[in-house]
């Protein structure tokens, strides 16, 4: 992401080359082509605070950023001892270049050449946000030239030193802060290097220093070209959030698909009625075949034996048959008892155990009347429910698998 081909630093790789010689050129070029020593003349670093923005933009800025991030190579220890070589020579220059400033200013005029200053400020900016309309513009240098040659006034020269100690440190803060930039640069590289896109900080430095000369120029835009860097740098910062919600939403359909399909699986065992293997002799199967006999209890085992499960549904079926066997058992019963009877004749009989015997074949008796009516009355109800058919939502039919007594 840091890879930069812009055509200027392609064109001073070629000429310089080396990583220290390279960024010795990026870094000297205001004051070997005379830009900073027209700023302070100008004005531009009167205050620390414009001190601080002149330093970031002139002796920082983009083409220190993509030099040390695209060109330079090594650990940043050493490009931290590559920046210190560098920059202490640097901070030097720069506060000769103002103690030497108001010498240079006795022979030019103080308007004009803050006009040049900010015209190559401008011109700068131009040639970082585009190395096409760069092409059609002259160097820096040229620029400088030719505002010396129209603001010179050879008439009040004077070789006079800086009697403001005031400027000279701001001068040399203004070299600190451009230090310090690049060293910040040199420790975050490993960080810059994937995260840093420098095209879109380019850019972004070109708006700064396009700012710039209108603040010299007098527009009351105060601080606004530090500001302009200061998110130019924000927003090359490309730092990959990556949120676990996002992940744990791409795994929910996965995980969740398992439950879903064994539901409808169960639904459609469930649904699937099996049709019970007895039935009436005088009868096709129908609907109401398959509803369980209505008051059959549980069985005395608590099992699911199918034979025993089998009469209620065949007596149901019967249908007429049913009150006739019913008493047909009773009179069996009553005459099995009558033969016990004959049989104990030789012995007399407890009248206690005689009452209690038939209380219990009353009993016996009654429960199998009950018991007919019952299947009487279900035989009817099922009859009505085959005219019109079994109803859409009724699950009574889906025995498999549940409880006898159900």
């Amino acid at each position: 992401m840091s890879a930069s081909q812009h055509p200027v630093a392609l064109r001073l790789e070629r000429l310089v080359g080396g990583d220290a010689k390279l960024l010795a050129l990026v870094m000297m070029l205001p004051l070997i082509d005379g830009v900073f020593p027209a700023l302070i003349m100008a004005g531009a670093i009167d205050d620390p605070w414009s001190a601080i923005q002149v330093g970031l933009l002139i002796f920082g800025g983009s083409a220190t950023v993509a030099v040390m991030l695209a060109e330079m190579s090594g650990t940043p220890r050493e490009q931290v001892a590559i920046v210190l070589l560098v920059g202490i020579p640097l901070i030097l220059l720069a506060a000769v270049q103002a103690a030497l400033a108001p010498a240079i200013e006795t022979v030019l005029n103080e308007e004009t050449i803050k006009r040049f200053a900010a015209v190559v400020i401008l011109a700068i900016a131009a040639k970082t946000a585009s190395a096409t309309i760069g092409e059609y513009l002259p160097s820096p240098g040229v620029i400088i030239g030719l505002g010396l040659i129209a603001s010179i006034d050879p008439n009040g020269a004077a070789f006079t030193l800086m009697d403001d100690p005031a400027l000279v440190v701001n001068a040399t803060l203004a070299a600190v802060s451009g230090v310090a930039f690049a060293l910040a640069i040199a420790i975050s590289g490993p960080y810059l290097h994937k995260y840093m896109d420098i095209d879109r900080f380019r850019f972004g430095s070109a708006v700064a220093l396009g700012l710039l000369p209108l603040s010299l120029l007098g527009m009351a835009f105060g601080q606004a070209p530090l500001a302009a860097l200061v998110v130019a740098a924000l927003f090359a910062i490309d730092l990959p959030f990556e949120r676990d919600s996002d992940s744990a939403g791409s795994d929910g359909p996965s995980d969740g698909s398992s439950p879903v399909a064994t539901t409808a699986s169960a639904a459609t065992s469930v649904s699937t009625p099996s049709p019970s293997p007895t039935a009436s002799s005088n009868s096709s199967p129908t609907p109401s075949s398959f509803v369980p006999a209505v008051g059959t209890g549980p069985l005395a085992g608590g099992g699911e034996d199918s034979s025993d499960e089998s009469t209620p549904v065949t007596t149901v079926a019967d249908g007429s048959g049913s009150k006739g066997g019913a008493e047909a058992t009773a009179a069996e019963t009553k005459r099995e008892r009558e033969s016990k009877s004959k049989g104990e004749s030789g012995r007399e009989a407890d009248p206690e155990s005689e009452r209690e015997r038939e209380r219990e074949h009353e009993r016996k008796q009654t429960q199998t009347q009950v018991q007919a009516q019952s299947h009487s009355h279900d035989q009817s109800t099922s009859q009505d429910d085959d005219d019109n058919g079994p109803y859409p939502g009724d699950d009574t039919t889906e025995t498999e698998g549940r409880a006898p007594w159900l």
